[in-house]
C-alpha cells in the first residue's frame, strides 16, 4: 500500500469508501448487527473474507453499536493447505481469531466418486461444524463474505436448474433457528472486491487444493453475468433491485398469495358498473 502512487491512492480509496458504503446499508437495511452482538467472521483464505474482515474491522470503530468481531478459520485437513498463513494475517492486524480444525477432506473424498464436484458435500459440512462452534461459543451473528453477484448467481441457477425464485437472503436465520447468518457484502459488486483485495495484497489462499472441479453450472452463470455487465451496463443492479421489490400477487405461488380466495368487491365503488350496448357482433357471438 506504501509503494502506490498518487492516482492509485486516490482510486483505493473510492474504492475502499464505496465497499463501506454498501456495507454499511446493507448492515442497517437488515438489521444485520446490534448492540452487544459477538459476530463471527467466516475466514476461508479468499478475496471475499479478507474484504469482509476488513471492512467489518474498520466499520467497529465507527459503527453506532457495539460488538465483537472473532475471525474463524476451518481447517479441513487439506493436502497442502498453509496453516501458517491466516494465523500470521490476523495476529499481524491484531484481529481475535480461533482454528478449528476438523478433517472433512477425507470425509469428502470417501463419500464422493472420483471426478464428481466435492463441493456440495464440502459446503454442509463446514456449514455444520461452523454452526456448532458458534452455538458452544454464545456466537450471536454469523458473517459469510457472500456479494452481489453470488446472490444473482444463485438466483439464475435455481431458475434454471431448480425451477424456484429464490437467492441468498443478506440475513437468515438457520433452519434449527439456533444461528442467525448475515450477509454484509450482499450490496458489493465482486470486481470491486477483487480490485480491494489485489490493493491490499491479502495472502490469499486457492480454493483449488482439495481438487475439486469447479461448478459448471455456476460458471455459465457467471459468464452470463458478466456478459449481461459488459453489454447492459446497469442491468446487474436492475435485478438485483428486483430482489428487494416482489410483488406475489404477480407470480403465480398460491403459498405466497391466496389466488383461490380472490373475490369481487364492487361495494367501495362510486361509480354504478358499466352495460354493455349490445351491437351485431355480440348479437352473432351470443348465438
Amino acid at each position: 500500500m506504501s509503494d502506490l502512487s498518487q492516482k492509485s491512492r486516490t482510486q483505493f480509496n473510492k474504492l475502499q469508501k464505496r465497499l463501506r458504503h454498501y456495507v454499511g446499508d446493507a448492515i442497517a437495511d437488515y438489521n444485520m448487527i446490534e448492540e452487544g452482538d459477538k459476530v463471527m467472521v467466516c475466514l476461508s483464505g479468499g478475496k471475499d473474507s479478507y474484504t469482509l474482515l476488513d471492512v467489518l474491522v474498520n466499520l467497529q470503530k465507527t459503527a453506532p453499536v457495539n460488538f465483537e468481531l472473532l475471525a474463524v478459520n476451518l481447517d479441513q485437513k487439506q493436502p497442502g493447505f498453509p496453516e501458517h498463513v491466516l494465523p500470521a494475517y490476523l495476529e499481524s492486524i491484531g484481529v481475535p481469531y480461533h482454528i478449528i480444525e476438523k478433517d472433512t477432506y477425507s470425509v469428502v473424498k470417501r463419500v464422493i466418486p472420483e471426478g464428481q464436484t466435492t463441493c456440495g458435500l464440502c459446503s454442509r459440512l463446514r456449514r455444520g461444524t461452523l454452526y456448532g462452534f458458534a452455538e458452544a461459543n454464545n456466537i450471536t451473528k454469523i458473517a459469510l463474505g457472500h456479494h452481489r453477484d453470488d446472490i444473482l448467481e444463485t438466483f439464475f441457477l435455481n431458475i434454471f436448474y431448480g425451477g424456484k425464485l429464490k437467492a441468498m437472503p443478506p440475513k437468515l436465520l438457520s433452519d434449527d433457528k439456533k444461528n442467525i447468518i448475515i450477509r454484509p457484502l450482499a450490496y458489493c459488486r465482486e470486481k470491486d472486491i477483487a480490485r480491494f483485495a489485489a490493493f491490499k495484497d491479502f495472502p490469499i489462499i486457492p480454493c483449488n487444493l482439495c481438487g475439486s472441479q469447479e461448478n459448471l453450472q455456476r460458471q455459465a452463470m457467471k459468464m452470463m453475468l458478466k456478459t449481461w455487465d459488459k453489454q447492459f451496463p446497469g442491468r446487474l443492479e436492475t435485478i438485483f433491485t428486483s430482489l428487494k421489490n416482489v410483488a406475489p400477487s404477480q407470480l403465480a405461488d398460491s403459498n405466497l398469495f391466496d389466488f383461490i380466495s380472490l373475490q369481487v368487491n364492487r361495494e367501495s365503488s362510486s361509480e354504478p358498473p358499466s352495460t354493455p350496448i349490445w351491437t351485431p357482433d355480440l348479437a352473432i357471438l351470443a348465438q
